[in-house]
């Protein structure tokens, strides 16, 4: 069958191997029995975002998990840092999320967090697996006197909403504010209006009319366009965009420039540094990050650790370092003193409430690191050999980065869950970066994209 998780959970196109009801029901099962124990009915939360295929793995799910005496606990469409909240809460057993975060409608994923509020190990997603591979789960199924149930959970939204607001100082406010959300036609459609405008924050929102094909659409923290334009047009604050499922976040300041996740967690260590809360002196984010984000946690004498790239890498760094924030340039960062995940929402908070510390705009807060010109660039592939493998790419790679010298990096790494090859190189200029990369994509179709 093949290795089924990725750095964040199975993910693949809906109705198609691995994303099919038969996996989803075998994947419920396989929760319902690792989360079982003797005189115990497992207990699973389950959360989607709003993707046209959201209902038909969820059912399948569900039923897997009753099949094997479990209950489920439905919050319907919950960003899925929001479920973290609803486990602990319910004392549940664990939280499965369907979700493909940032990626296109087609697509769907199965995401399993245990009730400590942190993702499945390596170690438990390999059990999970190998319960997939055999054929105990249908034998094992329980007796019809012992089938679950589904119960609905109606105020799982306002749950996450009272959670967020606890994350904040009391009677904070964001008064005299305005702010632009766009919320990716996907699970924060309804939450993140209602938390800032609980806030009395002077909010506009964008893209709150999922229809289950349109998130992800020309929308949220991947294509941001619109949302600038918006914030510029309207003399707002600032903008806000969320990806599909809620976990990532990307800003947009009053003159209409995206500030990355890097610009994002520099602006924030800097206000922690300065209110004592920068545990440990730290900050830890992924190899992806840009050059100027490691140069200007060096300016501000704040320490940086990097690790491979992936949320859950992060996370274990975080947690073997005692720090408390980390994160990736692509807008998913864990602020660990508040939450055990990433978390859009809660960025954003943070990220208002160094802006208000502060004092100043977001553009100028933004300054605290200089971006070094990047091109990234995706070539879809048809299998993922090791890099190191491949002599006529490797040679490319190391022609380049001899060129670049000191004055820039070159990364090219698969995703870990879609069939894609990711090519970053940061150079001095824009053109220089833009020629060194698409040097490197066309030797990486050249080997990786045959027929």
């Amino acid at each position: 069958m093949g290795k089924l998780f990725g750095t964040d959970g199975i993910r693949g196109k809906a109705n198609k191997y691995p994303m099919t009801a038969e996996m989803a029901l075998n994947v419920g099962r396989a929760v319902a029995h690792l989360f079982s124990r003797q005189g115990h009915r497992s207990k699973i939360v389950t959360a989607t975002d709003t993707r046209i295929s959201a209902n038909m793995l969820e059912y399948a799910l569900i039923s897997g998990v009753c099949s094997m005496g479990g209950h489920v606990y439905r919050t319907g469409i919950l960003p899925t840092p929001g479920i973290v909240c609803i486990i602990s809460a319910m004392g549940a057993d664990a939280g499965i999320v369907l979700s493909a975060s940032h990626n296109p409608f087609y697509d769907n994923g199965i995401k399993i967090f245990k009730n400590d509020g942190y993702k499945l190990s390596d170690e438990k997603e390999e059990e999970i697996e190998q319960l997939l591979l055999s054929d105990k789960m249908a034998s094992a199924c329980a007796s019809v006197q012992d089938i679950g149930s589904v119960y609905q959970t109606g105020d799982a939204g306002q749950r996450y909403v009272s959670f967020l607001r606890c994350t904040l100082p009391k009677a904070y406010n964001f008064k005299g504010m305005k702010i632009v959300l766009d919320c990716s036609n996907g699970a924060t459609y309804q939450v993140a209006p209602q938390i800032f405008s609980e806030l009395d924050a002077d909010v506009e929102v964008l893209s709150a009319c999922p229809d289950g094909k349109n998130i992800n659409e020309n929308c949220g923290s991947q294509h941001t366009l619109t949302l600038q334009k918006k914030v510029m047009h309207s003399d707002a604050d600032m903008g806000l965009a969320f990806d599909g499922d809620g976990d990532r976040l990307i800003a947009v300041d009053e003159k209409g420039n995206v500030i990355s996740g890097d610009q994002i967690l520099a602006i924030c260590a800097k206000v922690m540094k300065q209110k004592g809360l920068l545990k440990n002196n730290l900050v830890v984010s992924t190899v992806m990050s840009n050059i100027g984000f490691g140069l200007a946690l060096k300016e501000m004498g704040i320490r940086h650790i990097m690790t491979d790239v992936g949320d859950r890498y992060v996370l274990r760094e975080m947690l073997a370092s005692g720090a408390v924030i980390g994160g990736e340039d692509s807008g998913h960062m864990i602020f660990l003193d508040h939450h055990t995940t990433g978390d859009g929402i809660l960025t954003a908070l943070k990220l208002i409430e160094s802006v208000k510390a502060e004092s100043k705009p977001l553009s100028e807060l933004a300054r605290v690191m200089s971006v070094f010109p990047q091109m990234l660039m995706n070539v879809e592939v048809r299998s993922k050999p090791e890099i190191e493998t491949i002599p006529e790419i490797q040679d490319v790679i190391k022609s380049v980065e001899t060129a670049l010298g000191e004055k820039g990096r070159v990364l090219v790494r698969y995703s870990g869950t879609q069939p894609l090859c990711r090519v970053m190189v940061e150079g001095p200029t824009q053109d220089e970066t833009r020629r060194y990369c698409e040097q490197i994509v066309n030797a990486v179709r050249e080997k990786l994209c045959e027929a």
